[in-house]
């Protein structure tokens, strides 16, 4: 069965890192667009990141830019998100989302993302 399953969240200071992983099964990866989303209390969901299905092209929110990085291991079935200079404003829950067709741009609307894991917390708090 498709399953997207996000870790690596956690309680980090203003500056500090974290990489987030999502691990893919019950499908074949190198397949699809894959992305991440974030949530925050109160606001809309977002996209922060989304790269193509062989990695050749990424894409990612303003807010966002030089600071996060986004790449995949197909082999290992994973996506990441290493996330550098965290910020306050970068709490929110992370999602990870597969586009429901194989292949395309790598989008940041929600509408586009067809299968969604769980969420990881990530808090950037003193």
């Amino acid at each position: 069965q498709l399953q997207l399953v996000e870790s690596g969240g956690g309680l980090v200071q203003p500056g500090g890192s974290l990489r987030l992983s999502c691990a893919a099964s019950g499908f074949t990866l190198n397949y699809y667009v894959m992305g991440w989303f974030r949530q925050a209390p109160g606001k809309e969901r977002e996209g922060v990141s989304s790269i193509s299905s062989n990695g050749d092209r990424t894409n990612y929110a303003d807010s966002v830019k030089g600071r996060f990085t986004i790449y995949r291991d197909n082999a290992k079935k994973t996506v990441y998100l290493q996330m550098n200079n965290l910020k306050p404003e970068d709490t929110a829950v992370y999602y990870c989302a597969r586009r429901l067709y194989t292949g395309g741009y790598p989008l940041l609307d929600y509408a586009e993302y067809a299968y969604w894991g769980q969420g990881t917390q990530v808090t950037v708090s003193s």
